[in-house]
């Protein structure tokens, strides 16, 4: 367990929020590990596949994960770097509450029916406001226990989030594309070098990608650069480096895209989380 780093960032009757940090060294399957509680995992750095049977979900920052309870499980970290996360566990009752019904599983216990969903950027930009708000103490518990639960529901809802439709084998095939994006955010990659890495033609990379996703590829691995960006906004002083050293070619570039993904420019969205 000394792969590790666990801060416990919020706990009240209603939600607990936790920020755990592991180190990725276990580059194969680890042991058979389970929960005894249903926990909601919000990757925001880094990456890692999480096993259960033969169910594979890589776990990157534009899903959430549901661990349920007492369900085994397995992780593996295939990329270099390790992994940072925001795990939630909301009371059963409210999450009962939050949770559409199809969604569930049709047993007694609390249980989702599929290990992963596609969370929108503003979820995204709810989990960096979140964490950077709990671990700076800046976030009343009142108000740390509304944005939590606000989102879960952003990103349990129909309309705001994706359950993946496909087949095992297109499934594979796009989080393959997944790995090869995330072993190199700030490096511009061609379609062709993506389709080559991942052994299909660069026309049926991009056809299943927007099928399994419904998002285009480019626009994917955009939002896997913005994340990294929210994640970086309380280290940097100077956004243009940020924003070069996540491969934009420009700071009017990343900030014009950040604020279409965000609703603010990366300059508001700093003020934010230090003034509050």
């Amino acid at each position: 367990m000394s792969q590790f780093k666990v801060q416990l960032l919020l706990d009240t009757g209603t939600v607990r929020v936790r920020d755990v940090v592991c180190s990725g060294e276990c580059r194969h399957r680890s042991d058979e590990e389970c929960t005894s509680a249903t926990h909601l995992v919000f990757a925001y750095r880094g990456i890692f596949v999480r096993h259960v049977g033969r169910n594979d979900a890589v776990a990157e920052v534009n899903q959430l994960l549901f661990f349920n309870e007492a369900e085994t499980y397995q992780v593996s970290h295939p990329i270099e770097g390790g992994d940072a996360c925001l795990d939630l566990v909301i009371e059963e009752g409210h999450l009962r509450e939050l949770a559409p019904q199809e969604q569930l599983r049709a047993s007694g216990v609390l249980a989702f029916r599929r290990q992963r969903r596609r969370i929108d950027p503003r979820a995204q930009a709810l989990v960096a406001l979140l964490r950077h708000s709990l671990s700076r103490n800046v976030a009343e518990t009142l108000e740390a226990e509304t944005l939590a639960l606000t989102l879960v529901r952003r990103s349990l809802g129909e309309r705001t989030s994706h359950v993946a439709g496909a087949s095992p084998g297109r499934q594979k095939l796009v989080d393959r594309a997944k790995l090869v994006l995330a072993s190199d955010l700030s490096r511009r990659w061609t379609l062709a070098e993506i389709a080559a890495e991942v052994g299909v033609s660069p026309v049926y990379l991009t056809q299943i990608f927007q099928q399994v996703e419904a998002i285009p590829l480019y626009r994917y691995h955009l939002r896997l650069r913005l994340a990294r960006a929210l994640d970086l906004l309380g280290r940097y002083d100077n956004l243009t480096a940020l924003g070069m050293d996540l491969g934009f070619s420009s700071h009017s570039h990343f900030s014009a895209s950040f604020r279409q993904a965000y609703g603010r420019t990366p300059a508001e969205f700093q003020r934010s989380i230090r003034s509050r």
